[in-house]
């Protein structure tokens, strides 16, 4: 896939990598020379900039970082938390140490992978970090998608609905919306062979103190092992992701 540069995004991170590497806050037509940048362009992206909060300005009309990438930063801080109970949990369920076990989260509708354990036995398909499928044929992704409304994942696919990367794969909102219902009453998805032929993978989601829904985690099979596994694999499956939700502050109303 081939990557287009924005040039107005380009400016702006210029723009914010000067501020963040000067010693002293700096002002707009300072800004303008040192990155050789037209004036009103430097203006339209600060005023932006200032909208949103990612910078302020003080009274000598000078820039600084602003409050709004402390937002940014607790989303970066939550993720890898949640990336670090992964690896530290993991090892206390042998039965998910002997398979292909993915940490993914949902991005504009498609699913990123954050961390994966190897299986010892290869899957034939790529489960490294920054990876990214189409979450409606991903198990991660469908566990994700089924705690959102159907309104809400559709505009996600404004462009239409991903071509099936396999003949297995869902292939309309009409079919993902009665998997998602199944997922809706069990926690568990599944993908049987909708990413690579001959695979399949149980999914779930996990949640933070706020009950949102911030990764998904799935395991991965070879076709002839997941009959004979499947039920005692997702249920270890859902005690890893509940110890995770746990760790991370939610508290279901199973609980309660």
């Amino acid at each position: 896939m081939s990557v287009t540069s924005v040039p107005a995004l380009d400016k702006t991170f210029q723009i914010l990598d000067l501020i963040t590497d000067s010693l002293q806050p700096l002002t707009a037509a300072h800004i303008s020379k040192e990155l050789d940048l037209p004036r009103s362009s430097t203006h339209n992206i600060l005023q932006s900039l200032l909208a949103k909060h990612v910078i302020y300005k003080d009274a000598e009309n000078r820039f600084h970082l602003g409050s709004y990438l402390m937002y940014w930063a607790g989303k970066y801080e939550q993720q890898q938390g949640v990336i670090q109970l992964f690896k530290e949990l993991i090892v206390q369920y042998p039965i998910l140490l002997q398979h292909t076990v993915t940490l993914s989260k949902l991005d504009l509708g498609e699913v990123v992978f954050l961390a994966c354990h190897e299986a010892p036995a290869p899957l034939g398909f790529t489960f490294r970090a920054g990876v990214r499928v189409p979450a409606v044929f991903s198990s991660t992704g469908k566990a994700m998608l089924s705690t959102l409304s159907m309104e809400n994942i559709k505009s996600m696919y404004a462009t239409g609905f991903p071509a099936p990367m396999t003949p297995r794969g869902v292939k309309n909102f009409t079919d993902l919306e009665a998997e998602l219902a199944d997922i809706q009453n069990s926690r568990i998805s599944l993908d049987d062979g909708q990413l690579r032929e001959g695979m399949y993978c149980l999914g779930t989601y996990i949640r933070n103190a706020s009950g949102n829904v911030i990764a998904g985690m799935a395991v991965s099979f070879l076709q002839g092992e997941y009959e004979v596994k499947r039920a005692e694999v997702s249920a270890v499956l859902i005690e890893l992701a509940k110890q995770m939700e746990q760790r991370l502050g939610f508290c279901s109303n199973e609980a309660k």
